[in-house]
C-alpha cells in the first residue's frame, strides 16, 4: 500500500502515530511500528527514525515545548560592547575578545567610556571580558549589517623581467623573522579604470602583521618606488624582502634596482594565484576598502586626505588591533592537514617580543608612543576624514557609475 502514498502523506500518518508512540511501552511500540511499516511501506529502521523525529519536532504531535533559555547578556552589556567595538576600530570577535580587558582599561584611562559609564558596572565588565568571539560577532551582527559597492581588478601582467625574479608560493615555509613584506596596489577608481585616479600601496609584514599604507596619484614606476621608500623609512625596523604580484607596476627595472641598492631580496607570486599574497590581499579588504570605501578619488585634495587617513589607520592597526599568525599544521580526524594559529596579538606586541631584533631605545620609543595614543581619538579622526572623503567623492562616483552603465 505504501508505494502509492506521497511522501507528504506518509509524514502526516507518522505524526498521528508519534504522540502515542512516545509514551508507549516497548511491546506497544513494536505494534505501532508494525502498523506504520505496513501503511507506509518503509523499512522498520526508517519508520523508527521517522516516528522518533516526528515526536521531537517542535509544534508537532508529541513534541515537548522547551522553555527558551533566558538571555545571558543584557542590554547594558550590548551597549558597552558596541561602544568599545566602535572606538577600538571595529575588529571581528576573534580579535576583539583577546584585547577586551586591555581596551577597556585604555579607553577608561582616556575618559572615552563616559557615554556608557552608568552601564559599565562590575557585572557588565566581567561579562565583556568573558565573552567568546562567537558571541561578540553574534551580538554585533545587526550593528555591522546596518553600517556597511564591487572593486575592479586592476593588475596587468608584466612579462618583462619576470623570469629573473624568484617565485614564492602560498605553501612555502613561513618567514621566522620580521622584515619580509607582501605589497599590493588598490585602485580608487569608483566604477571605471579610465582616467587618472588615486591608488593605495599596502605593505604588510608576513611575520608580524605590521601594515603600512601610502596613497599615490597613479601607478607610474616613480610613484610606486617613492611610496615603498617612504614605507621603509617609516618602519621601526629594517625591510629585508618584498613579495609582489606580476603587475608591471612592480616587475620593472626601477623597483628591482631600488631593491638591489638596499640588498632587499625580491620575490613574486605565481600568475593568477592571489593566495600566494594572502596576507596583503586580506588587508586590501579589511583595511583599504573598509577604511576608504569604493569611491573614486582623483584630485590632489582627496589624495592628501587619503594619506592623512592612512597615517591614523596604520597606527590604530599596528598598535591596537591584533592579528593571528600561522605557526604550523595539524591533521584533523578526517585525515586532512589544516593550519594552526597562535593567540591573537597586536603587531606592536609581536615586535617588542622580539628581544634581539630591536634596540632598547627603539623599544622605549614605541612604548611611549603606544602609551600616549588614545585609540578613541584615532577613531574619531578617522571618521572625520572618512566623512570628508565621502562628501568629496560620493556624488561624482555615482554620476560616473550612471554614465558607465
Amino acid at each position: 500500500m505504501g508505494q502509492w502514498l506521497t511522501m507528504g502523506t506518509r509524514h502526516e500518518i507518522t505524526k498521528r502515530y508519534a504522540n502515542e508512540y512516545r509514551g508507549a511501552l516497548k511491546k506497544e511500540k513494536g505494534r505501532l511500528l508494525d502498523e506504520l511499516v505496513a501503511v507506509t511501506g518503509w523499512s522498520r529502521a526508517n519508520a523508527r527514525r521517522a516516528i522518533g523525529a516526528a515526536g521531537r519536532r517542535r509544534g508537532r504531535a508529541g513534541s515537548v515545548q522547551r522553555k527558551p533559555r533566558p538571555p545571558k547578556y543584557g542590554y547594558d552589556t550590548l551597549k558597552v560592547l558596541i561602544e568599545v567595538w566602535t572606538l577600538i576600530g571595529e575588529p571581528c570577535g576573534k580579535y576583539l575578545a583577546p584585547i577586551m580587558r586591555e581596551s577597556l582599561t585604555q579607553l577608561e584611562a582616556f575618559g572615552e567610556l563616559a557615554k556608557v559609564a552608568d552601564r559599565l558596572d562590575d557585572q557588565v565588565r566581567a561579562q565583556l571580558v568573558a565573552m567568546s568571539p562567537a558571541t561578540i560577532d553574534r551580538m554585533l551582527r545587526p550593528i555591522k549589517a546596518a553600517r556597511y559597492p564591487e572593486a575592479k581588478a586592476a593588475t596587468r601582467p608584466s612579462a618583462t623581467l619576470r623570469s629573473s625574479i624568484g617565485v614564492r608560493q602560498a605553501m612555502d615555509e613561513m618567514e621566522q623573522a620580521p622584515g619580509f613584506f607582501e605589497i599590493d596596489l588598490v585602485a580608487h577608481c569608483g566604477h571605471t579604470l579610465k582616467g587618472e585616479h588615486a591608488w593605495t600601496l599596502t605593505a604588510t609584514d608576513v611575520y608580524l602583521g605590521w601594515t603600512e599604507n601610502v596613497a599615490i596619484r597613479n601607478r607610474a614606476h616613480t610613484h610606486v618606488v617613492a611610496a615603498i621608500e617612504e614605507i621603509a623609512q617609516r618602519l621601526p625596523y629594517r625591510m629585508v624582502g618584498l613579495d609582489c604580484d606580476n603587475g608591471g607596476e612592480f616587475i620593472n627595472h626601477a623597483l628591482i634596482g631600488w631593491c638591489a641598492e638596499r640588498t632587499i631580496f625580491m620575490t613574486r607570486a605565481r600568475a593568477h594565484t592571489s593566495n600566494d599574497n594572502a596576507h596583503v590581499e586580506q588587508k586590501n579588504g579589511d583595511i583599504v576598502r573598509k577604511s576608504a570605501f569604493r569611491y573614486r578619488y582623483d584630485t590632489a585634495e582627496e589624495l592628501a586626505l587619503l594619506n592623512e587617513l592612512w597615517a591614523l589607520v596604520n597606527r590604530r592597526k599596528n598598535f591596537f588591533l591584533p592579528t593571528k599568525k600561522a605557526n604550523g599544521w595539524r591533521t584533523t580526524k578526517a585525515g586532512r592537514n589544516t593550519r594552526t594559529y597562535d593567540d591573537p596579538k597586536t603587531p606592536y606586541r609581536r615586535l617588542i617580543d622580539e628581544p634581539d631584533f630591536l634596540a632598547p631605545q627603539a623599544v622605549s620609543r614605541l612604548a611611549t608612543l603606544h602609551g600616549q595614543t588614545n585609540p578613541a581619538d584615532l577613531t574619531r579622526n578617522i571618521n572625520r576624514i572618512q566623512q570628508a572623503l565621502i562628501a568629496s567623492a560620493k556624488d561624482k562616483t555615482l554620476a560616473l557609475r550612471d554614465q558607465v552603465s
